[in-house]
């Protein structure tokens, strides 16, 4: 067993120290009940694994994390390309064979942009956090301008209207009460949706501009001490981010974008067409609070201190973004990736990846990821240096330019879809992995069983035993009930990877309070203080990511877990009887949920026979025949042309919420049918979803077949 990590405080490292060796008696003496496993197999993975979590370091991570949140490094910059360099080299250094995929993407930059009072008493806003004595880094470092990624372009100048957060449900309440944002300066405060919903819903009311700021009762003083004395929010801090509604090059839907691909003209491009810009509370007083007008409605009081109202004016506002898109609007962005070749199915792949450019120095979104990524292929690769050998490959990708719509896994995805889609197992994504020490889980139901039983193996950096045992105990829930995970609605790298083809995904991380998102404060010098002092939710995560990576690399037969993709689906089906109540229209989910007491009748078969045959032991041939027909169960439930609001969405069991973007919605075909009351439609997308259902479980079936053979 590997020491403990140096870097691990005198306090901590002894309660470590005592859990790992009983963690890893409990795994030798659960062996046997390894998910997808042969006996003499699982003894072997058990040990390997134990060997893999134990050597991840809390001290390299930090050095690690130091270097690459030395500076804010944002897609289509110099400074990102040096991140692509620095895990390279780190990988490299472990001994894995690297490669480098560059892709030419539509990404202009701002290049100018101001905010003004016009009246009363005109004033031009200061837009910039400004330095921070305490923070070295925003101290030796220009910030990044405080700007959304793909605004629209103008300068406009109208009356201030707030909107609240901008939701659909916010402009119809401003429709009950006659006030119209048609020629006006909009100001929305973030959260409850993704930013570019609220510039989409702007746009579509009639608003010249939007200003988005972060209100002090989401993430500032309301909710803590503000940085540098705490981890929330100052009233310099702005919250940056990407304004285009979809994943991947705007320019190129669907495939990727390499040098001489062909580009859609910028009129097709999920963009706005209005200048937005982020503020900071500071800045965001200067227009709010001499707004007059109509009164605010219930719940749209924010925490400023004085009293909100809607407006129009008598405040007047000017917007201003120039971009260089007329001259530089093409940069090229760098995904990275580090590969271990599997022994005996190496066109089956094991990814894991983390996103590497930031609108910062983005020590937790997305340092920490890339961190956890890098050092969970170390742990791996000192492993096969050791002895142990993945049976399939493993891939230890990082991903540029997320922050600005999913791009860099995008088009990787669009770029390699036929190998992915016939052969990848599974994607784990790492994004804000250390930023606290409360962990979470989410992901596919197919995957979950198997993220639960990892962190039974991981000790808790906090002494008190496994993260299992920790997040259970923090999530208080009841005896035989598990904690819950969260859903893969989209937001995030895996969005290609499940969203568009269908592949299981698990992701995990270690959160808590703080407000400098997006911001750049999110800085080392944050992570020291308040995001993860030791590094060792760093490490943890890492140890995580390394028995996983190895776990779904070795399995006799894929360690899916279809009863509980089941189970989960039959809770989504209540909420579908009661909206077709709501709108008085006949039928019901009972054909869905006929199809998924079939699937789950057939997964609990299969799990018996699996279990049985491994038991007597699996052929070669046996493997590749199961394995074959699992890697299509979830495929199945896609479908070629996507939804019909958004056809790069394949996907029919999870997505985003095309109306929010952060929320999940379930059964997105069926729902989206309900929600814009298209009852004959709502008709055709069950019987279709019932059927994709029906043929996953006939992929179970002849996994089950295929298991069974003598």
């Amino acid at each position: 067993m590997q020491s403990v990590p140096r870097s691990f405080p005198v306090a901590l490292a002894r309660p470590f120290a005592r859990a790992l060796p009983a963690l890893l008696l409990t795994a030798s003496l659960g062996a046997q009940q390894l998910t997808g496993y042969m006996a003499p197999n699982a003894a072997a993975q058990r040990a390997a694994e134990a060997a893999a979590i134990a050597r991840p370091d809390s001290a390299r991570a930090r050095s690690l994390a130091r270097v690459l949140a030395e500076r804010p490094h944002i897609a289509g910059t110099s400074a990102q390309a040096r991140t692509r360099d620095l895990v390279i080299d780190a990988l490299r250094e472990a001994g894995l064979q690297t490669e480098v995929r560059e892709y030419q993407i539509w990404l202009p930059h701002t290049i100018e942009y101001g905010v003004w009072r016009i009246a009363p008493n005109p004033k031009e806003l200061d837009l910039r956090e400004g330095p921070i004595p305490e923070d070295p880094t925003s101290v030796a470092y220009p910030e990044y301008p405080t700007v959304n990624g793909y605004s629209g372009t103008g300068d406009a100048t109208g009356e201030v209207v707030y909107v609240n957060y901008g939701l659909i449900e916010d402009y119809a309440q401003l429709d009950s009460m006659g006030v119209s944002v048609r020629g006006k300066v909009a100001v929305a405060r973030y959260g409850r949706s993704f930013r570019g919903i609220k510039a989409r819903e702007a746009e579509k009311h009639g608003a010249i501009a939007l200003l988005m700021y972060s209100d002090p009762a989401d993430d500032g003083y309301v909710q803590g001490d503000v940085y540098p004395e705490g981890p929330y929010r100052n009233e310099r801090g702005v919250q940056r981010g990407s304004v285009m509604n979809g994943a991947g090059d705007p320019s190129t839907p669907g495939y990727p974008s390499k040098a001489g691909a062909p580009r859609i003209p910028l009129s097709e491009m999920p963009v706005p067409r209005i200048p937005v810009l982020p503020l900071s509370y500071g800045n965001a007083i200067e227009l709010l609070k001499d707004v007059r007008g109509t009164n605010i409605p219930r719940g749209w009081q924010g925490g400023l201190a004085f009293r909100y109202h809607v407006g129009p004016g008598p405040v007047r506002a000017r917007v201003m973004v120039k971009s260089d898109s007329a001259t530089a609007a093409m940069k090229p962005i760098w995904d990275t990736f580090g590969i271990i070749r599997g022994t005996d199915f190496p066109d089956e792949l094991v990814l894991i990846g983390g996103h590497r450019d930031a609108w910062s120095p983005g020590a937790g979104d997305n340092v920490s990821g890339t961190v956890s990524v890098v050092e969970a292929a170390r742990a791996v690769a000192a492993q096969v240096k050791a002895g142990w050998r993945p049976r399939r490959t493993l891939v230890f990708a990082t991903w540029d330019a997320e922050e600005w719509g999913l791009i860099g896994s995008s088009e990787y995805v669009e770029d390699d879809s036929l190998r992915l889609a016939r052969g990848a197992v599974a994607y784990l994504n790492q994004d804000g992995a250390a930023g606290g020490a409360s962990f979470g889980g989410g992901g596919t139901p197919t995957l979950r069983p198997v993220l639960r039983d990892v962190t039974r193996e991981v000790p808790d950096p906090s002494g008190d035993g496994s993260v299992y045992d920790v997040w259970r105990q923090r999530s208080r829930v009841a005896d035989g009930s598990e904690p819950a995970m969260g859903d893969p609605g989209g937001g995030s790298d895996f969005a290609g990877f499940y969203n568009h083809l269908g592949i299981p995904h698990s992701d995990w991380g270690f959160g808590g309070g703080g407000g400098v998102y997006h911001s750049n404060y999110d800085s080392y010098t944050w992570m020291e203080r308040f995001g993860d002092p030791g590094y060792r939710y760093h490490a943890a995560a890492a140890r995580i990511g390394a028995a996983m990576m190895m776990r779904l690399a070795n399995a006799d037969v894929l360690p899916y877990d279809y009863v509980e993709f089941a189970r989960t689906m039959r809770t989504y089906l209540a909420p579908i009887d009661r909206n077709l109540a709501a709108k008085g229209w006949p039928g019901s989910s009972a054909p869905l949920a006929a199809a998924v007491d079939r699937m789950e009748r057939a997964a609990s078969t299969f799990a018996t026979a699996r279990d049985d045959a491994l038991t007597r032991g699996l052929s070669r041939a046996q493997q590749v025949a199961t394995n074959r027909e699992l890697l299509q169960v979830e495929r199945a439930m896609t479908r070629p042309e996507g939804l019909r609001s958004r056809p790069w969405y394949r996907n029919l069991i999870y997505v985003a919420d095309v109306d929010n973007g952060y929320s999940n919605m379930v059964f997105p075909s069926v729902n989206e049918a309900i929600r814009y009351g298209d009852a004959e439609l709502f008709t055709q997308e069950l019987a279709d979803l019932v059927a994709r259902f029906d043929a996953a479980t006939a992929a179970i079936e002849r996994a089950r077949v295929a298991v069974s053979a003598r």
